[in-house]
């Protein structure tokens, strides 16, 4: 007996050696096989129960885990387990049975604390959340302090998204991307979206390989197991909306309408899915289609009309033909008839259709609203401005008196509107001109007090002075004194010829060439026809027989006569013409030409 209780003691030490070196490497299913044979030993020992707790987690098997405790309850009791018990139902999306784990737990430690957190998010109590991270923060220095403030983060970011809470500046640093991506979520749910891009961008700039995934792998992974329990309803009904636009995006239109009907079907409310739908159908050309579509929608659902109304409003400015039926359908939105993006709007539109009346109407009916309603508000003034600046610059300066009017009684000292009043009716009425022009400022109040020395050393004086002229005396010495002056070049007197006869009057066409001359007669043709020389190098105008050696010696001796052709010939076949230099002065005086043309045209 002694023996084999030493066997088994000895065996077990193994054992838990085994498992001991198993968890280090982080092989916990080897682990759970030896933990398994420990307990064939002993079958209540608490430590090797909870090591088999531990394995199964780390394995994903959490059910089984889940099942290991409620199966020795009086082992593994509450204040020994509660961390590993309300981890299983957190992870098996048993939130609420989670919580009362936690909450029953005699001890609250630190690792149970970060656990009731997670389980007050995935609760979407955010002020119980936001309280519970703040209080672990403030109590606990570890390793885990940039996760725990990256989850402050993410409560601060839903409050904001989907509580539409201000959130308070935590001062958290930006240093990891969770950081930087929690802050572009909370600004965009204050509607702040000019400096969320920028978050997000720089949010892009912390991922190490952020350009090797694209977004249809990213969809993917969002389908993997366990992702559901991890995320928020309205998080993952925002996934299946960018399911939709991925897919139509990337040119599955039935696909993209099987998920918007889907999503249409789960949500009859939402605007996204017919939004998906519809702009499904226009990327197939059938606009009209898709324009019926958003008007049954508005029908059924009046409380989202303004914005369905908006997008069939741009979808007819988008054919380009119907810019007109655009204009009624947003002014078919009444709650944005007075916003004066929506006067600006239809007014361009009018103004764009050379339809004038209706852009003045549209003016008229936004200020009886304000004068309604925030009669003499900075809207409406502003208002009332800019239809007196369109009357008038539509030559309606009739119409524009009231406006104009109006604007004066309420600020008396605007010249500028006065001035615009007096002209209306100088055309209408010109006595009442008259009239008006006596409030005008007389030249006296009106004269500007003007500092001209400060005037003339501006920068724009000096400028303008050094520009002007000359600089003489006293002043082009003030000027040395303060930079450098630029010396002007003095230009070379020209080199006159050394025939130059001041007494001769000069050729007023010396500067045209010789050709171009009243006097120029052209070269004298015929003489000096036969003259070797002439042309180009070793050529003769004679013919070529006659000049032919070969045939002069084979031929039979005759007697020329003086001065005929064939002394010539003769002569010619004594030196060969390209040896025999021509005469030097008509080669000369060529050369003396060309030499003067490359120097310039013509001469003295």
């Amino acid at each position: 007996m002694a023996a084999a209780a030493a066997g088994g003691a000895g065996a077990a030490a193994a054992l838990w050696s085994e498992v001991n070196r198993c968890g280090q490497n982080g092989d916990f299913a080897r682990a759970l096989k030896s933990v398994n044979k420990i307990l064939q030993i002993s079958k209540d020992d608490v430590t090797a129960l909870q090591c088999k707790v531990v394995c199964l987690i780390q394995n994903g098997s959490f059910k089984e885990a889940l099942s290991v405790i409620n199966t020795h309850t009086k082992v593994l009791s509450s204040d020994v387990i509660a961390f590993e018990k309300a981890y299983c139902e957190y992870r098996l999306n048993r939130i609420e049975n989670a919580l009362k784990t936690i909450q029953s737990a005699s001890q609250q430690t630190d690792k149970l604390k970060e656990l009731y957190g997670q389980v007050l998010y995935r609760l979407e109590r955010y002020d119980d959340c936001l309280a519970a991270y703040r209080d672990l923060i403030r109590n606990s220095q570890d390793e885990y302090e940039e996760e725990r403030k990256t989850n402050l983060s993410a409560v601060v970011a839903a409050q904001s998204t989907w509580e539409r809470v201000m959130p308070e500046n935590l001062g958290l640093r930006e240093a990891t991307y969770e950081l930087c991506y929690n802050n572009a979520c909370a600004l965009i749910g204050q509607g702040k979206l000019n400096e969320a891009v920028k978050k997000l961008q720089k949010a892009e700039g912390k991922i190490v390989d952020q350009n090797v995934f694209d977004s249809k792998k990213k969809v993917k992974l969002t389908n993997a197991e366990g992702v559901e329990h991890k995320l928020s309803k309205k998080q993952l009904q925002a996934i299946e909306f960018n399911k939709a636009l991925l897919a139509m995006y990337t040119n599955q239109a039935e696909q993209c309408r099987k998920l918007s009907a889907s999503l249409q079907s789960q949500s009859p409310e939402h605007l996204l899915p017919v939004l998906i739908q519809a702009a499904q159908l226009c990327r197939e050309k059938q606009h009209t289609k898709a324009i019926g579509l958003l008007q049954d929608f508005a029908e059924q659902h009046p409380s989202n009309a303004a914005e369905i109304k908006l997008t069939m409003a741009q979808l007819k400015i988008a054919q380009g033909i119907h810019v007109t039926k655009a204009c009624m359908i947003l002014r078919s939105i009444e709650e944005l008839q007075h916003k004066p993006g929506m006067v600006s709007a239809l007014v361009t539109m009018y103004s764009h259709e050379e339809d004038i009346d209706s852009a003045i109407e549209v003016f008229t009916q936004a200020i009886q609203w304000y004068q309604q309603f925030q009669p003499e508000s900075p809207v409406h003034l502003s208002l009332i401005r800019e239809a007196a600046n369109f009357k008038l610059k539509h030559g309606r300066k009739k119409e524009a008196i009231s406006d104009l009017e109006e604007l004066w009684k309420q600020n008396p000292k605007d010249v500028h509107t006065l001035a615009q009043l007096i002209s209306a009716y100088s055309l209408v009425d010109p006595e009442k001109a008259k009239v008006l022009s006596k409030h005008l400022p007389s030249s006296d109040t009106m004269s500007l007090k003007v500092d001209v020395d400060a005037l003339e050393n501006s920068h724009g004086a000096t400028y303008v002075r050094k520009k002007a002229g000359k600089l003489t005396g006293d002043n082009q010495q003030k000027e040395q004194g303060q930079g450098e002056v630029k010396k002007k070049k003095k230009k070379k007197k020209g080199k006159l010829p050394k025939n130059y006869d001041p007494k001769v009057t000069p050729d007023p066409e010396r500067w045209l060439p010789m050709r171009e001359r009243s006097y120029y007669r052209g070269r004298k043709k015929g003489k000096k026809k036969d003259q070797v020389g002439k042309g180009t190098q070793g050529s003769t105008t004679a013919g070529s027989s006659e000049l032919d050696a070969s045939r002069t010696a084979s031929s039979p001796p005759t007697s020329p006569r003086p001065g005929s052709a064939a002394a010539v010939s003769a002569a010619s076949n004594v030196i060969p013409p390209r040896h025999q230099k021509p005469a030097g002065a008509p080669a000369t005086k060529k050369k003396q030409q060309q030499k003067k043309k490359k120097g310039g045209k013509g001469g003295w």
